[in-house]
């Protein structure tokens, strides 16, 4: 399966602005490129990418006085296969983990572990494997929060989303995550490209999407809240504790963001345009 994507964004600001950007694909997805992934500024400033502390792509750039767009376009080649589920084999103890997951069993800026934990605790302790607590943490999630574009703030967390029961993909996630950890099941936040492929077209224009990983049996397994369903054509940008680590741009200044287009198509070729 064959999968274009990218986006086109601009941000215009009076002075010139220091940002961090995460619009790349992860680096476990270069082998699948059909075509170059080439990120474009407009005006042309100099872009420098490095690698952070979760293995993402990350670029910097400064934003001249005025604004600068940025773009990008690919094709990637896509299994067309569903999510892979995760063995219902039993729940690793804690002192029993590799010390590289054990960041994700922590509480961080949107996932406040401290005040879930009582209500996990209490609600998903009956379970007795690893996965059944995480279907029923996704079921419960899933079921909680009202979804709406029109919800969506930058300060929501997941303690918030749980009050208020509603929010946008990434409030899904982040309720998942806290909800997972407290449970001693390592979560991590992921965001990337998710586009109508296999499902009904959404009648809303097209965005990021966020998920989620949970570590099961010393691997790890892709889970969505905010769907509910195993998806065809995730394509994953970055990873990490929350929103936080894999914010798509981080301004350094004020900055207003006054364009936001993103496509994510199945096409027949690497040729063929889907926008």
């Amino acid at each position: 399966m064959l999968i274009r994507c990218g986006y086109d964004i601009r941000f215009e600001t009076q002075n010139k602005t220091a940002i961090m950007a995460l619009l790349s694909l992860h680096p476990s997805r270069h082998l699948d490129l059909r075509t170059p992934q080439r990120l474009l500024a407009d005006p042309d400033v100099p872009l420098y990418h490095f690698e952070d502390g979760f293995g993402n792509v990350a670029t910097r750039l400064t934003i001249p006085a005025g604004g600068v767009t940025l773009s990008c376009d690919f094709v990637i080649e896509d299994s067309g296969l569903v999510d892979v589920p995760a063995p219902d084999g039993p729940h690793t103890p804690v002192e029993e983990l590799p010390d590289a997951v054990m960041p994700f069993l922590l509480g961080s800026r949107y996932c406040e572990t401290d005040r879930l934990m009582a209500f996990a605790w209490g609600n998903f302790a009956h379970y007795t494997t690893a996965k059944a607590r995480v279907d029923a943490i996704v079921d419960f999630v899933h079921n909680h929060i009202e979804f709406g574009y029109h919800h969506a703030r930058s300060d929501m967390t997941a303690w918030h989303a749980f009050q208020e029961q509603r929010g946008v993909c990434r409030d899904f996630a982040h309720l998942a995550v806290t909800l997972c950890r407290c449970m001693n099941i390592p979560a991590r936040y992921c965001t990337g490209y998710l586009g109508d492929i296999g499902v009904p077209p959404v009648d809303a224009p097209m965005d990021f999407s966020a998920w989620f990983d949970v570590y099961i049996d010393g691997n790890w397994y892709t889970r969505d809240a905010r769907h509910n369903q195993p998806r065809i054509g995730r394509i994953l940008m970055a990873r990490g504790r929350d929103a936080t680590d894999v914010a798509l741009t981080t301004a350094f200044g004020p900055t207003n963001l006054v364009r936001f287009d993103v496509h994510t198509d199945e096409v027949q070729s690497a040729g063929e345009k889907s926008y």
